[in-house]
């Protein structure tokens, strides 16, 4: 049985190679509001997006974070955008929600997108906090994830996918 919404999740894919081709205004302010409608711990909604449209500080980012992981040419795939969810201590979970619905409504408008998830580790990094407090990103939040968003260099290929499932019926 599939229906739109099932396709749209069976067929999304990672993409880390983005044409130089900004992504929408109106596109970005529809994927912040997707976000802001996931699945949130008690209602509390303590997540906090910051969308970055600007490549010299996609860059600026990127530069800040290769030095906290000592690889000097990292740069997040070079994406026209970055949605950065943040959130204070243990509300990752919630942030997981609102990237996935990030990526999948991004997929169904046509705008491709990949999970970075090396800000968790180098988000206390003072580099790296410097940049991401000029992006809004709150001081007290976390970074567990970020979605990198742009139009795809290449169409992207389809993957074989496990399916590690057990059913138990009575």
């Amino acid at each position: 049985m599939t229906n739109e919404v099932i396709q749209n999740i069976l067929t999304r894919r990672s993409v880390r190679a983005f044409q130089e081709k900004p992504v929408e205004r109106e596109k970005i302010d529809t994927l912040l509001k997707c976000a802001t409608y996931a699945p949130s711990a008690m209602n509390r909604q303590t997540w906090h997006f910051s969308a970055v449209l600007s490549a010299a500080k996609i860059k600026k980012l990127a530069a800040a974070m290769g030095e906290a992981l000592g690889s000097p040419n990292y740069n997040l795939y070079c994406p026209a955008a970055l949605i950065i969810p943040s959130n204070v201590e243990g509300g990752a979970w919630d942030n997981a929600c609102a990237m996935e619905n990030i990526m999948l409504a991004a997929h169904s408008m046509g705008v491709a997108s990949v999970w970075i998830n090396q800000l968790s580790d180098t988000c206390d990094d003072p580099r790296v906090r410097a940049v991401l407090t000029e992006l809004g990103v709150p001081e007290e939040h976390k970074v567990f994830g970020m979605a990198a968003l742009g139009y795809a260099a290449a169409e992207p290929r389809p993957v074989e996918k496990k399916y590690p499932v057990t059913i138990i019926e009575d």
